[in-house]
């Protein structure tokens, strides 16, 4: 099952493509396939190339480790989640390596990393699903996650399920229309508020 963005102006296909389901197909993801993932996190840019992204993996196909990543979710997202090929939690570095100033935007670039990630999964047949519903303690107390980093997301990975394999609950979610906001709520020109030229006729 896909659901493509009802775009207004062309976009690459992946983009249009990058859909986050709840109705996940339980299936492993092969470990060339996350390699691929992390990969093209690794890319992203960054302040300074500070690259401050963290990712703690749970594939499905370690048991253990996916357990254990579920647990740190809230309950209602591991109703779904636990259906997905790869669970990854993620948390960044709060300060710049060279001088241990704050990276003031930190998690701007972890959601440039997790664009790409996202967009990667795309493009080899995979959906992402963020979550940020998690239990941030019990994944710091999991991991044994330092001081100077802060645990952020959940992202579960995997294959899409046949529409009638999804719980009812689940499958109205995924089949509801996709919406967005228009760009005169957020494009803005010369002053805040205003909408910008470029989308004036």
């Amino acid at each position: 099952m896909e659901n493509p963005a009802p775009s207004e102006h062309p976009m690459i296909d992946v983009a249009k493509r990058r859909w986050s389901p709840y109705g996940l197909a339980p299936k492993v993801i092969p470990a060339q396939k996350i390699r691929s993932l992390m990969e093209a996190a690794r890319w992203a840019a960054s302040s300074f190339n500070e690259q401050p992204w963290r990712f703690m993996l749970a594939p499905r196909s370690d048991e253990a480790a996916f357990e254990k990543a579920l647990g740190c979710l809230a309950e209602a997202n591991q109703a779904w989640a636990k259906n997905a090929g790869l669970l990854i939690l993620t948390a960044v570095r709060e300060s710049f390596t060279k001088n241990d100033k704050p990276n003031r935007v930190a998690e701007h670039d972890l959601g440039l990393a997790v664009g790409n990630l996202s967009l990667q999964a795309t493009a080899m047949g995979l959906f992402v699903h963020q979550m940020a519903g998690v239990d941030l303690d019990a994944v710091r107390d999991a991991y044994g996650v330092p001081e100077g980093f802060r645990v952020m997301t959940a992202i579960a990975v995997g294959h899409a399920a046949k529409a009638d394999e999804v719980p009812a609950e689940l499958r109205a979610r995924d089949e509801a229309e996709r919406v967005r906001n228009d760009f005169d709520t957020f494009v803005f020109g010369t002053s805040w508020g205003e909408a910008s030229a470029v989308f004036k006729d």
